[in-house]
């Protein structure tokens, strides 16, 4: 049942908490394009606690981005695909979304598991933690990073992310397609070989560990889970996704000169790539 519950935490709006990576760089909750300069980015909180019992604490932290400038339907439903819920794309809309998500989680929590959860007789602090976080938004391409996580007993905390880049000159999130046309089976052939060129930062007694030390999969997929800056492709990859979770989250660099003669037209031109 607590596995259960760490899921649910999770999966409700692919909930982690920002890795060590992460914190140290810090979302960029600003835009860098100079020709959209109507681009508007708010935000909205939440962050609240309360007592299940004696032992048990249990908090919720999330936020979301508001976007006001940005009207088609169809593209907010993507940026947030993981609230399908969300109708009202208003400041307050989004707030009282969050407010309901963060009172139903509490409910579920003491109602759901009121056979089990007294018998927790040490103290305890379990949470659901979510958030969007503006990465970039440069050549009207915007890069959203989606983290959350959860803790629900058990050995450890769960946590991942989704990371979407929208065209926002095209009014849509942008595919693998629509930067390059090399068949995923090279790209994920590109993958392995460039495995170890960002290291996760595990460590054991002898010193740093290499990401294809601890693998868990015979062929990385080139999934959907990418973004990119001037000089690479990456491609970021969830614990357990690929590896062991002492592996943390995994991040795969591919390079333009990787994808040389594939890329699509129009990207490369509004990414200026020579």
């Amino acid at each position: 049942m607590k596995n259960t519950i760490a899921v649910i935490a999770l999966s409700s709006f692919l909930a982690v908490t920002a890795c060590k990576k992460n914190e140290k760089a810090g979302p960029v909750e600003k835009t860098e394009n100079k020709t959209t300069e109507e681009f508007v980015v708010d935000s909205v909180k939440v962050n609240d606690s309360t007592k299940i019992t004696d032992s048990l604490k249990v908090s919720y932290t999330s936020k979301l981005l508001v976007f006001p400038t940005l009207k088609d339907k169809k593209l907010l439903d993507s940026i947030y695909f993981q609230n399908e819920k969300i109708k009202d794309f208003s400041k307050a809309g989004l707030q009282a979304y969050l407010d309901k998500e963060k009172n139903d989680y509490f409910s579920s929590i003491k109602n759901d598991n009121k056979d089990w959860v007294s018998d927790v007789t040490y103290a305890q602090n379990w949470y659901s933690s979510s958030h969007m976080n503006l990465m970039s938004n440069a050549n009207n391409y915007m890069h959203i990073q989606y983290v959350g996580s959860g803790y629900e007993g058990g050995a450890h905390d769960n946590y991942g992310f989704s990371e979407r880049v929208f065209d926002l000159k095209n009014s849509k999130k942008l595919e693998l397609k629509d930067i390059t046309s090399m068949p995923k089976n090279k790209i994920e052939a590109i993958l392995m070989k460039n495995i170890d060129k960002i290291n996760s930062g595990t460590m054991d007694g002898d010193g740093e560990v290499k990401n294809s030390e601890m693998l868990l999969v015979e062929k990385i997929p080139a999934s959907d889970n990418f973004y990119f800056d001037d000089k690479n492709l990456y491609f970021h990859y969830s614990p357990y996704e690929i590896a062991a979770f002492a592996a943390g989250d995994i991040t795969i660099p591919v390079s333009w000169e990787d994808l040389k003669g594939t890329l699509n037209a129009e990207f490369k031109e509004r990414m200026k790539i020579k």
